[in-house]
């Protein structure tokens, strides 16, 4: 399904549960004061919960994926999600994150579009008064949705460049250790070709 794929996608950037990374939490540095908002995340919507790469805000490292405002971004993964009165919006009403103590008023989330179509979740900002961002408010939070998507493409990059480059350096021990035990080989043939295996003398053909 489209959602396994997605999931598949999104695991294979190998993030999930990593520790924070000065890169990521720029960024909801930036979006915080660009949107002019006390709350931003980079938001990963993984199969149950949301998980927040880096935050600005909020405490919370996840919550769970049934009340994530970002779960609903991602089903329309080619636009800005914007939701200026959480009060007065029937799919959030109600939400323990908008009645609870959290208090959330206001959402936008640009989703973190793949090359592939995948949504992996969003860079989002969140205020507790209602509000809408400008044009160009919005505008930058689509910007920095695509730079984190850059951003954890290199991640990956990376990784993978290091699992190959320790896999050469193992494969390099390999033939060392190879060629260190095929030096004992010949030399001990060497060695038997020139004495005689009865009485470990020299032979003929050693003199």
């Amino acid at each position: 399904t489209a959602e396994a794929l997605r999931l598949e996608e999104l695991r294979s950037f190998g993030v999930l549960d990593s520790a924070a990374e000065q890169a990521y939490d720029d960024v909801v540095k930036l979006a915080s004061f660009i949107c002019d908002t006390p709350i931003a995340l980079i938001s990963l919507i993984d199969e149950d919960r949301q998980w927040f790469k880096a935050r600005v805000g909020m405490n919370a490292m996840e919550t769970p994926r049934g009340i994530a405002f970002c779960a609903h971004a991602i089903t329309e993964p080619h636009a800005l999600m914007e939701v200026p009165d959480a009060l007065d919006d029937s799919r959030f009403a109600n939400n323990p994150l908008v009645t609870g103590e959290e208090g959330v008023r206001f959402y936008a989330g640009a989703p973190l579009l793949t090359p592939s179509g995948a949504a992996l979740g969003t860079v989002c900002v969140i205020d507790r008064v209602p509000r809408k961002l400008t044009e160009a408010q919005a505008e930058a939070l689509k910007a920095l949705s695509r730079q984190v998507v850059q951003l954890l493409a290199l991640r990956r990059a990376n990784a993978e460049l290091e699992l190959l480059s320790r896999a050469h350096t193992l494969r390099q021990r390999e033939l060392e250790e190879t060629q260190r035990q095929l030096k004992g080989i010949n030399e001990e043939l060497s060695e038997q070709t020139l004495t005689d295996a009865l009485t470990t003398l020299k032979n003929r053909r050693a003199f």
